[in-house]
């Protein structure tokens, strides 16, 4: 019973891959390889295991969500992982995304505001032998200042304004992925340094995602 259960699960995020990520034009092998690995339906909460593989944002606590795998594929093919890189991760949340950043990249120094979140997270990614990483607690809504540079960071929740001390943490070369804007149109943009005071943004697609915990508001429009 069980060897079927895991040959299910298993036929299940093949199919993941196959149907939703390869389609959505995600076609870069190491990303492809490291979702085809890495057993997500470990990191969704217990209630919702059976949507482990669904093309859907599954709900976590405190209003987050764990993102559609879709949009991990996208977002880690733009980022453009190489093994050596320094990663931070803004929303630790279920601790999946966390686990395919640090299969990819050399370190993961990854926040989260939530005790219990992180606590759960942590179980998890122990769980998978997953310890190139950092765990730390706190708010990092309006940026984070510790362990940079980075080559790569990655923020899991939207944010109506992107704070400029995010891009200066980036190393030159490095890469970051956001969701900039409000509900219900928002950007997924992948922001380049390309030297000491010049940065590139490419908008990768539109979405609508939860906004990142106490993340800065737009100036109110004044008539």
């Amino acid at each position: 019973m069980a060897d079927s259960m895991e040959s299910n699960t298993e036929q299940a995020r093949f199919n993941m891959v196959e149907q939703q990520i390869r389609p959505a034009e995600v076609l870069d092998q190491r990303v492809l390889e490291v979702v085809a690995h890495t057993p997500r339906e470990a990191f969704v909460p217990a209630d919702y295991r059976d949507l482990a593989f669904s093309d859907i944002n599954i709900p976590l606590p405190n209003g987050q969500v764990m993102m559609k795998p879709i949009m991990e594929g996208r977002l880690l093919q733009a980022l453009n992982i190489q093994p050596e890189d320094a990663i931070l991760e803004i929303g630790t949340g279920s601790g999946y995304f966390t686990a395919l950043l640090a299969k990819l990249g050399k370190h993961v120094h990854s926040v989260e505001i939530d005790a219990d979140t992180m606590a759960a997270a942590r179980q998890r990614l122990t769980a998978q032998g997953i310890d190139n990483i950092t765990l730390l607690q706190g708010d990092a809504s309006h940026g984070w200042d510790q362990g940079g540079p980075f080559d790569v960071i990655a923020i899991t929740g939207s944010l109506p304004v992107l704070p400029e001390s995010f891009q200066q943490q980036l190393t030159i070369g490095g890469r970051m992925v956001a969701i900039v804007g409000q509900s219900p149109v928002m950007q997924a943009l992948l922001i380049t340094r390309t030297s000491e005071a010049e940065w590139t943004t490419k908008s990768l697609f539109e979405t609508d995602f939860p906004v990142l915990i106490n993340a800065e508001q737009p100036p109110a429009f004044v008539f």
